[in-house]
């Protein structure tokens, strides 16, 4: 049986977890965007439609 050490330079090490980082930033904003979008879609100007109704 071979033993096999696997090993990673400083340098993609680092660049991995960079890349981990981005990506899970890059997902938490993309979805933060569209619950933005679903509520301002539902929360629309309620005021300016009541106003209009009475006038």
């Amino acid at each position: 049986m071979q033993n096999w050490f696997l090993y990673i330079d400083p340098g993609t090490g680092s660049y991995l977890v960079q890349v981990i980082v981005g990506a899970v930033l890059g997902v938490a904003f993309f979805f933060r965007n569209i619950k933005n979008a679903i509520i301002a879609f539902f929360t629309r100007n309620r005021k300016k439609e009541d106003e209009n109704k009475t006038v």
